[in-house]
């Protein structure tokens, strides 16, 4: 996996050899993004289990790397039903079918992202800026991207698209995660700061947000990164379509509403630090929750690889969850 941390700076490869390390490597954020979280979470199941490991401990390790994002407790629990429909099999074979089902994760995480563009690209209007916060693209997925997806598709077929990028504080994933593959691609973009976006959807050249999700409740409401509710109102003010792009991996029917879900909170060196320069008074309190909650009244529709969810979406949402 790309080292996530040390991107735009350099470029470095991580390899886990453990699921310890694949734990450690989601716990740091050396891998992050709900969808890409899920595929490593698959990934270190089957090494776990692979190298002799007690199924149950492997699959507790991982779970507690991150609680919000529930891509990872979806793949971890795919990945133990398997595990344990096979438990009258040779040892060998359990191995085997655990890493053929991380791999086939892999692949259909891709497949849906691809989909996911499709449904989304006739939403993205041509010849405006779409304004994104975070990172939800390759690097946030097995490859091709959920929000950024949905960029990628509409500039393939033909749209002029530019984007803004917020850059998203405190860990900077649209600086230097979304800016950098944005770059890569070729799609015009300009970075911003996260508190100069009422400025450019006042302005009138934004002509959607587009952001990815951790977590949706049933009845809508979507955790992303923190940041994501204050740019949703915004949009809704300057009357600016609000679209999240997310698998149905990332739906979380069991949760009525957004207050139920858990919300990260991660070190005060992050806010307190930049690149390990203190940019703060030391002793400082700090608060440093990693997610927000966007209720879904400011949610224009959801895209994902089933289709496209609009409100009310306690009925769209399980209509789609229970598409074939």
């Amino acid at each position: 996996m790309i080292d996530q941390t040390r991107l735009p700076r350099e470029v470095v490869f991580v390899t886990c050899r453990t699921y310890e390390q694949v734990a450690e490597a989601i716990r740091t954020m050396v891998i992050r993004g709900a969808p890409a979280i899920g595929v490593a979470a698959a990934m270190g199941v089957a090494l776990g289990v692979a190298s002799g490991g007690d199924l149950d401990r492997v699959c507790d390790t991982l779970a507690r790397t991150r609680p919000t994002a529930v891509n990872l407790f979806w793949a971890i629990d795919r990945m133990k039903r398997l595990a344990l429909s096979l438990s009258n099999r040779p040892a060998e074979e359990i191995r085997a079918r655990l890493i053929e089902e991380a791999l086939r994760i892999r692949e259909q995480d891709i497949a849906i992202n691809r989909s996911i563009g499709a449904n989304g690209a006739p939403l993205v209007p041509d010849g405006k800026h779409v304004l994104t916060h975070c990172n939800a693209g390759a690097l946030a997925t097995a490859g091709y991207g959920t929000a950024l997806g949905v960029i990628r598709a509409a500039a393939e077929s033909g749209k002029k698209v530019a984007v803004y990028a917020d850059e998203t504080r405190p860990f900077l994933q649209g600086a230097r995660l979304t800016a950098w593959e944005l770059a890569q691609d070729g799609i015009p973009t300009t970075l911003i700061t996260d508190n100069m976006a009422g400025y450019f959807l006042r302005k009138g050249d934004v002509g959607c947000v587009l952001v990815g999700a951790d977590r949706i409740a049933r009845n809508g409401d979507v955790a992303n990164k923190i940041g994501t509710y204050s740019v949703a109102v915004l949009a809704k003010e300057n009357s600016v379509p609000f679209y999240v792009a997310a698998p149905i991996s990332t739906l979380d029917l069991t949760l009525a509403g957004g207050d139920e879900i858990p919300i990260e909170q991660r070190a005060a060196s992050e806010v307190t630090h930049v690149f390990g320069v203190a940019v703060a008074p030391e002793g400082i309190g700090v608060a440093n929750p990693a997610f927000d909650v966007t209720p879904h009244r400011y949610v224009t529709a959801i895209i994902t690889e089933k289709g496209v969810a609009r409100p009310p979406y306690t009925d769209s949402l399980p209509r789609l969850a229970a598409l074939e």
